[in-house]
């Protein structure tokens, strides 16, 4: 399935750093995790077109202003709201230079970017679907600064997330029960999933409202990299927690049966997905229609990438 940029959004790569995606009947919301924007492609009967972008700075107040890159990660629609979460993650540089000192210096350099510490909700207008002012969790009251003493999770606050640190990559919303994925940490082989109550806290902004609970996940290994809702249940897309390429599949989360501790035998592969090496990482999901699931990659391939500005997304059978 085609989705169809636009030339300026082409200039800025949004359309080959697909990180999160949603539909909404008409279309599909978007966001990448390079920019502080969300995106909105509407169908018009062949491909998803019609871009609209949405900046985070004329509907929240950032923490780090309206430039910086927010990262976003996860995209979850639920009663009339958009909701978006940054990866809350740290950043370790790259070693792009051949001198082995400079390689070596990049390498010891981790970076806080502070956009990337937020849980952002948007109404959505009944009438046009656009976004209005809406409310955020970032700050010193940011998710992380709540999970600092936490037993599990506490020790991989320092790390980046490509390091197996904290790393939020999806959000799925079911009534109050807010549920963030997370890529990293991967504790001996189980994954976390957090369960999170916010609440209005007045002034565009907002708090956790009760405590926060963990779900650890028997996903062999890998990590969480996005999570939608499925009727009752969820569907998690799962994949390495460092910079690896594979595997990748989907897996049902059977709601009323399972949670807190859920081993391997009470998952069930719904999927397993396609993967290159250095390129066409899946990093969202969103369900279509109720039978099918679209994939959004991250770092396509060149076959990916169509000659009028688009980009193929992968749909599948549940």
């Amino acid at each position: 399935m085609e989705l169809r940029f636009r030339p300026d959004s082409r200039e800025t790569l949004t359309h080959t750093n697909l990180s999160a995606v949603r539909h909404d009947g008409t279309g599909l919301w978007l966001a990448g995790d390079e920019t502080a924007t969300v995106e909105h492609l509407a169908w018009n009967g062949e491909r998803y077109d019609a871009q609209r972008t949405f900046h985070l700075a004329d509907h929240v107040e950032l923490p780090a202003g309206p430039h910086d890159e927010a990262d976003i990660e996860g995209l979850a629609r639920a009663d009339g709201h958009l909701w978006l979460v940054g990866s809350h993650s740290l950043k370790r540089r790259k070693a792009k230079s051949r001198d082995p000192v400079k390689a070596a210096r990049r390498l010891a350099t981790v970076l806080r970017e502070e956009n990337r510490f937020v849980l952002v909700r948007l109404p959505l207008d009944p009438v046009t679907g656009d976004p209005g002012r809406g409310e955020i969790l970032s700050g010193a009251d940011n998710l992380a600064a709540h999970l600092a003493g936490d037993e599990h999770l506490a020790p991989f606050l320092a790390l980046p997330g490509k390091d197996n640190g904290l790393d939020v990559e999806g959000i799925a919303v079911t009534g109050r029960r807010v549920f963030l994925g997370l890529r990293g940490p991967v504790l001996r082989g189980w994954a976390v999933v957090l369960e999170i109550a916010p609440e209005s806290a007045g002034g565009g902004r907002m708090r956790l409202g009760r405590p926060y609970r963990k779900h650890f996940l028997d996903l062999h290994g890998l990590g969480v990299r996005d999570l939608c809702p499925y009727g009752e249940d969820l569907l998690l897309l799962t994949g390495p927690s460092m910079d690896l390429d594979g595997p990748v599949r989907v897996v049902r989360w059977r709601q009323e049966r399972h949670e807190g501790v859920v081993h391997a035998d009470d998952l069930e592969v719904v999927a397993e997905l396609p993967y290159g090496v250095g390129c066409d990482h899946p990093e969202g999901l969103a369900v279509l229609d109720g039978d099918k699931l679209m994939v959004v990659y991250d770092s396509p391939a060149p076959n990916r990438l169509t000659p009028e500005g688009g980009v193929y997304a992968d749909v599948i059978p549940i």
